[in-house]
């Protein structure tokens, strides 16, 4: 089984006695069954697992369900075992955005506490911006994502432990040595490649064949858009051709989403397509990245433009569109391509990971920065620039950025392919692995008190 780091969160949540109905949510392909199958089993007597996209595309038990009542008696249908109590039975609710009035009876279930919950669903993320009634307060809501970086150097043979260990270089500001300096981008780039997706990195596991890899990227890829003409049939084409323009706008100078573009016509704006691309965003296929002109700490709390760039969620499926079945262009660092826009992605997809909300500076007279993150620690702003050549100490539009008095900002960053830590001025030059640990997860170590 591969390592995920949202592992300890279900395993937790197992543990404790909470009476609130954990939900994950996430991207087609990218696990939730699976893991929450795998400690489900490890942690109950009897689990009862229903795939609500099957029930909808069959028998359709549940969907007529309107209360509790309903529910227990599709419950017994589906699974004639003898079912225990809240202490030993598992019900497992998976894909129930077929079913959003599941969603709402959740809040039902969980106070009558005949068993304990959890659900998921691929398209969740739709469901729950699109209904009034979700129980907020009765559900505890995960988001998963790909493997990240980190969980791609577990899988290919790195220790939990070599990371931490880079965790404290990054922290101390020190290079790695060289010989781990180049194992770490040796698997770095083929991450590139292959990506988070599960399905496409057990495969590389298995077979080191990139063109196995790549036949599981490009059914995720269809899956997506199957998908996208199942949810939603009025706006499913202009779904499919956003999604498609993601990789060619991503290789652009400015990146971003031009609307006039989509269906080729003049005056287009954001607001002609809300709905596809907060489906796209919401649905978990696509990362957002705000575009922000004068930072302020919380970013948030600042105005946002209306200018907006979208990341595919994995960068291996990124690859399979640039690249198809040809390695050379990532593998091989004379070919002469440049691969900013597939580092961007991979960065993106790790900051979206370790909980950062995405921004990018926008300002026409001071130029544009790839990412901005909140520093909680130092309650400041923090630039982010990713360079994928060999002149990556050229940077006008960051050096800029961290030299106006009005942002306050302690320090930036630059990440590239070259070994050195190092420091000039407020910037922070590191290797582009190192973005790992731009982590903003809420970890506890102990109690903090106010």
């Amino acid at each position: 089984m591969l390592y995920r780091n949202i592992s300890s969160r279900i395993t937790d949540y197992f543990k404790s006695d909470s009476d609130k109905v954990l939900v994950v949510t996430g991207a087609r392909q990218i696990g939730k069954s699976y893991i929450i199958r795998h400690f489900a089993g490890q942690h109950f007597k009897n689990v009862v697992e229903i795939n609500l996209i099957e029930d909808s595309e069959g028998p359709r038990i549940f969907d007529s369900v309107k209360t509790t009542d309903d529910f227990y008696l599709a419950l017994a249908a589906v699974d004639s075992r003898r079912l225990g109590d809240r202490s030993d039975t598992l019900v497992f609710l998976d894909e129930i955005q077929e079913y959003p009035h599941l969603l709402t009876m959740l809040k039902f279930l969980r106070e009558e506490g005949r068993y304990r919950f959890v659900a998921s669903g691929s398209l969740l993320g739709v469901t729950l911006k699109k209904s009034a009634s979700v129980p907020l307060g009765s559900i505890d809501i995960i988001k998963m994502y790909p493997l990240d970086f980190g969980e791609f150097l577990i899988a290919n043979g790195f220790s939990e432990s070599g990371i931490e260990a880079m965790r404290g270089s990054f922290n101390r500001m020190e290079s790695l040595p060289e010989g781990i300096h180049n194992r770490v981008m040796d698997i770095f780039k083929r991450y590139l490649l292959v990506g988070g997706m599960p399905e496409a990195v057990n495969r590389f596991i298995e077979t080191r064949d990139l063109i196995r890899v790549r036949e599981v990227q490009q059914t995720i890829i269809d899956l997506y858009k199957i998908d996208a003409a199942k949810y939603d049939k009025q706006h499913s084409l202009k779904i499919a051709r956003i999604y498609d323009m993601i990789p060619s706008n991503m290789e652009n100078k400015k990146k971003r989403v031009v609307y006039k573009d989509i269906e080729n016509s003049p005056g287009k704006r954001a607001s002609d397509y809300e709905e596809e691309i907060e489906y796209l965003i919401s649905s978990g296929i696509a990362l957002e990245t705000k575009a922000i002109s004068n930072p302020k700490f919380p970013i948030k709390e600042t105005e946002q433009k209306n200018l907006l760039k979208l990341y595919m969620n994995d960068p291996g499926l990124l690859t399979a569109i640039l690249y198809r079945d040809n390695p050379m262009p990532v593998l091989n660092t004379e070919s002469g391509i440049n691969l900013g826009s597939v580092y961007e992605c991979a960065v993106a997809c790790q900051l979206a990971a370790n909980d950062n909300t995405l921004f990018y500076y926008d300002n026409r007279s001071r130029g544009e920065v790839d990412f901005l993150f909140d520093d909680y620690s130092n309650l400041s702003v923090v630039p982010l620039e990713v360079k994928s050549g060999k002149d990556y100490k050229r940077h006008v539009a960051i050096s800029r950025f961290v030299g106006t008095e009005d942002y306050g900002i302690r320090y930036g960053y630059v990440l590239s392919n070259d070994r050195q830590a190092e420091e000039a001025g407020k910037i922070r030059y590191i290797p582009v692995y190192y973005s790992l640990f731009f982590d903003n997860r809420m970890r506890r170590h102990g109690p903090v008190y106010i």
